[in-house]
């Protein structure tokens, strides 16, 4: 049985009003089931390459990464011993934890836009998730009034940058209803656990204990996808890690990532990218190379 989430509980040091952890290697932070809380959260993943399952969203993240989510925006975990980052550190603050008003005066206003786009996730990239990456890391080993005004900096920095994604654009908040998630949870985690070999909406229908209609109808609701299409698209990010990742042959990369009909796999590959498998990965080694 997949771990069961709750609302994560977030309790910062004593003479802080917000919490900063740092993970120095790739496995420590083992909080990997889908979870949320009701802080804001910000995450810089030093180098390190792995998946974003951020509310309804998916992708591949490469170099790194750099992610602002808001208030109970479900998430897993971003690293785990795979991901071959060199170290993480996390942010976590509640948005009134400077006052329930702080945010309203006319000097945080571009901060206070940051944060209301922050509820759809962000991903920040380019010189930004450089140079704001390192003001982050060095929060950890500042004092608490070092920290505050760091954290102010950063968040002003981001609002001021334009090298950012917004993740989950269509913008319609994630359930938080903790018996909701917990099914959620057992839906993702058995798709993360088996997306290599076909699984039957009787399969998934039956582990979580719902008739097939029934269950169609409650992920299309949670999801904004049909069943079919949620997998398809787990498998395609995984298929953008093998492409980036390994010199695996294409064929090979489709099988390994549970597409058992190739053609189906660049088929559902370009739908997702915009890409064929071979132009993806072509473009991927002239990134690593100019870079």
């Amino acid at each position: 049985m997949p771990n069961k989430p709750a609302l994560e509980q977030i309790n910062p040091a004593f003479g802080s009003s917000f919490l900063v952890r740092q993970y120095n290697q790739s496995c420590e932070n083992t909080l990997a089931n889908w979870h949320f809380h009701p802080e804001v959260e910000l995450i810089y993943v030093k180098g390190g390459t792995g998946k974003r399952h951020i509310g309804r969203h998916m992708s591949y993240f490469n170099d790194g990464d750099l992610v602002l989510m808001g208030a109970y925006l479900p998430h897993y975990g971003f690293t785990d011993r795979l991901t071959g980052n060199s170290s993480e550190t996390v942010v976590q603050f509640k948005q009134d934890f400077l006052g329930e008003s702080f945010f309203n005066i006319p000097e945080m206003n571009g901060i206070k836009q940051l944060l209301e786009l922050s509820k759809k996730g962000m991903a920040f990239h380019g010189k930004t998730k450089d140079a704001v990456g390192k003001k982050i890391e060095q929060l950890a080993h500042a004092d608490q009034f070092g920290r505050l005004m760091g954290l102010i900096s950063i968040l002003n920095d981001l609002h001021r940058s334009e090298e950012y994604s917004v993740l989950n654009a269509d913008g319609v908040a994630m359930t938080v209803d903790t018996k909701d998630n917990e099914r959620m949870n057992e839906v993702y985690s058995y798709i993360r656990n088996n997306f290599k070999e076909h699984i039957s909406l009787d399969e998934i229908a039956d582990e979580i204990n719902m008739t097939v209609p029934a269950f169609c109808r409650y992920f299309k609701k949670s999801s904004r996808k049909t069943f079919t299409k949620f997998v398809n698209e787990y498998r395609v990010v995984h298929a953008s890690k093998l492409l980036a990742e390994t010199s695996l042959p294409i064929t090979e990369v489709s099988f390994e990532s549970g597409f058992n009909n190739f053609s189906h796999f660049n088929k559902s590959f370009k739908e997702f990218t915009g890409k064929s498998p071979s132009s993806y990965r072509k473009e991927f080694k002239n990134i690593i190379l100019e870079g």
